[in-house]
């Protein structure tokens, strides 16, 4: 079923959607013809060219050199004049990095506090005061030399029927851990690790090294160490070999098993969850369904004294000045700001730009540069104040709505959520995407019907029936919500039924 197919039908009044007084273009809900009349607030205009679902009509004439507006910002300026009923897109719409004026809070807002009257999950809950939505045992390779050996581990209990309270075992291959400048990058890599290891839908887990790499596993044992007390550590070398390594794995992780499965779910208050933002292959109508309505339910975790944690600051460059002026205090914004510097500063060093960003995908989809993405995006965050910013994988503790510093490359931005604590991750996307992620349950909200339809193996919510006349925000936010409990005490998502185990840590240093 094609957008056309789509209730209500295409009338001039609901083929456009308008979205601030201010814009002077307009997103088309469904394909337009060159010809088609529309009829938005009272205005009538006339397409002149053929325009494509999900991209701009202009209201009014614009002239070279003036703003383009939607969402009530600018997003560029025209590069020729554009006339009333053009197609606004690439062609004819340019980026510029804008001066955008920063509203600093003058005051402090504190943590939301947890509610008496939360609703509740079935969740596992751990020592720490951390609550667990899945019971996993993990293996971690500490290095791209053990990533082989840490998979075969996983896939020999493929096909052994496990206890029903424990979810499986789950490798942590990657291509890093070797070969790296000692500093940063390698303290990165191992926050991230460590956060993967010392997880609260981690059970037990086991940290797997060559023996010889930069990346050593005494880092994460021994008595100072911050990670879990349930862990155990091998070496490939030390153990005779791949197959002495997975033999002797196998021996500890039978040992994991019988103390996960003497841990049961029971009733937490949802104020433990801690879901992670992300949005991936976005279109135009992501800023429009999609993200607000995850926004909504943001909001609403956020005021039971959950927390939510936006992602991506590739993809709020433009949009940051709507988040300082969320932000609980001056030093909250001050290190927003200072991620994007960094960022900024770290792309320049490949004479790269913020608007590398929208991917051909993003384009076709309607949208035309980083500053229209990003305005999309921030909405995933609601409107609760900013509580807190954190680096990339570091562990979040404040509740409330908190920003982390992570690429938009999808993957990458999962692993740091995950790290950083998240057990739960919702995911909206426009195009389609097909991600998931080792331990954590990924929720996948379709922007728009017509993708919905296409890959309804991937997708969880269909968030285009707001497009479509058929649902409010608020009610896609509160479906959203309510999955969210759901997914939290057990019930799996599309991307954990298709087995999507997608890791991979974030290397910002060089290759040695």
């Amino acid at each position: 079923m094609g957008l056309l197919e789509i209730a209500p039908l295409p009338t001039a009044e609901n083929s456009a959607i308008h979205l601030h007084p201010r814009d002077n273009v307009a997103v088309a809900r469904v394909p337009l013809a060159k010809g088609t009349r529309l009829e938005i607030d009272g205005v009538s205009v006339t397409a002149t060219d053929a325009i494509p679902a999900g991209h701009k009509i202009a209201l009014a004439p614009i002239r070279a050199g003036q703003p383009v507006e939607r969402y009530g910002q600018t997003i560029g300026r025209a590069r020729v004049a554009i006339a009333t009923g053009a197609h606004v897109h690439t062609h004819n719409l340019a980026f510029e990095e804008l001066e955008l004026h920063y509203e600093f809070p003058t005051g402090d807002t504190a943590p939301p506090r947890p509610r008496r009257d939360a609703p509740t999950f079935e969740g596992y809950l751990r020592e720490d005061g951390r609550a667990g939505t899945r019971n996993y045992l993990a293996v971690v390779a500490a290095s791209n030399c053990a990533a082989h050996t840490a998979e075969q581990i996983a896939a020999s209990f493929a096909d052994e029927t496990l206890p029903a309270n424990v979810d499986g075992v789950v490798a942590f291959p990657h291509g890093e851990g070797c070969g790296h400048s000692i500093g940063p990058d390698t303290r990165q890599l191992q926050r991230t690790l460590a956060g993967v290891l010392d997880h609260p839908n981690v059970s037990a887990a086991i940290i797997l090294g060559l023996g010889c790499e930069v990346n050593q596993i005494d880092h994460y044992l021994g008595p100072n160490a911050p990670q879990s007390k349930r862990l155990v550590g091998l070496t490939v070398q030390g153990s005779g070999g791949t197959r002495g390594a997975v033999e002797a794995a196998r021996r500890e992780i039978r040992k994991q098993i019988g103390q996960a499965a003497s841990e049961k779910r029971v009733s937490i208050p949802a104020s433990k969850i801690v879901l992670g933002l992300n949005c991936g292959g976005s279109d135009s109508f992501s800023g429009i369904t999609a993200n607000p309505a995850l926004g909504f339910c943001s909001d609403m975790l956020a005021e039971i004294g959950g927390t939510a944690v936006l992602a991506e600051t590739t993809e709020i460059f433009g949009a940051e000045h709507l988040l300082v002026r969320r932000a609980r205090n001056r030093a909250v914004a001050e290190k927003l700001l200072s991620f994007i510097a960094g960022y900024k500063a770290y792309l320049r060093q490949f004479g790269g730009s913020f608007d590398d960003n929208p991917s051909p995908g993003n384009k076709e989809g309607g949208l035309t540069n980083i500053l229209e993405k990003s305005l999309g995006a921030v909405a995933k965050g609601g409107t609760s104040p900013l509580t807190d910013v954190v680096d990339y994988a570091e562990r979040v503790r404040t509740p409330g709505f908190v920003f982390m510093n992570t690429p938009g490359y999808d993957p990458v931005s999962l692993t740091g959520l995950a790290a950083g604590g998240c057990n739960l991750i919702a995911f909206t996307t426009g195009r389609g995407s097909a991600i998931g992620f080792p331990s954590i349950p990924v929720i996948k909200i379709a922007s728009n019907s017509f993708t919905f339809n296409r890959m309804r193996d991937n997708m969880d919510v269909n968030a285009g029936l707001i497009a479509d006349g058929e649902r409010s925000v608020a009610e896609v936010g509160r479906e959203i919500f309510d999955l969210v409990l759901r997914v939290a005490s057990g019930e799996r998502t599309r991307s954990e039924v298709l087995g999507h185990h997608e890791f991979v840590p974030w290397r910002i240093g060089p290759v040695m």
